[in-house]
């Protein structure tokens, strides 16, 4: 009979260590830092037409100017990216350069995106076919990479750029700048 007893307590035990597992990872993740293979790399090369009519499009070369940027990849159907739109706007205002790669938009869509939240980019690049991301390594929508002067990509930010996100950002393109 004890035995039996026992036997009913032992699912119960491990549902248990199971819970107490789950909520450390949770509290206490493994790392949360995503360490891009581009990193210290220069940006592959591409040539893009202009996504909007009121910015020209983006190549290659327009990353190797001198000057360090902020490379962003965004669609105006990402929901993130509408919630990123004031932080790049942000960002713009206090002296970064944005160049955007736009992802299977339509051209009006973008048009509205722009008009509702703020046209941050300098240019804007129309990727129909996602090839750029592809090549850089990037995992989804919104991305963003910091280029230095030569076209090397020194920080990849995975996800949407958040208000707490904003002074990092301007750090890292401070140090892209040195």
């Amino acid at each position: 009979m004890s035995r039996a007893r026992w036997s009913l307590w032992v699912p119960l035990a491990l549902f248990i260590s199971i819970c107490i597992v789950v909520a450390m990872q949770l509290i206490h993740p493994y790392g949360n830092d995503i360490h891009s293979a581009m990193i210290g790399k220069p940006v592959p090369q591409f040539a893009l037409p202009p996504a909007s009519p009121e910015r020209p499009g983006l190549s290659t070369a327009d990353l190797r100017d001198g000057k360090p940027k902020l490379l962003n990849i965004f669609g105006s159907w990402c929901v993130p990216c509408i919630a990123e739109a004031p932080q790049l706007v942000e960002l713009e205002r206090r002296g970064a350069t944005i160049f955007g790669i736009d992802l299977r938009d339509h051209p009006d869509d973008l048009a509205e995106f722009l008009s509702e939240r703020g046209n941050p980019f300098a240019r804007i690049g129309a990727d129909e076919v996602s090839q750029v991301p592809v090549e850089l390594g990037s995992s989804g929508v919104p991305e963003s990479f910091v280029i230095d002067g030569q076209g090397v990509i020194r920080y990849q930010h995975i996800g949407d750029i958040r208000p707490e996100d904003v002074p990092m950002i301007l750090a890292k393109l401070k140090e892209a700048g040195a």
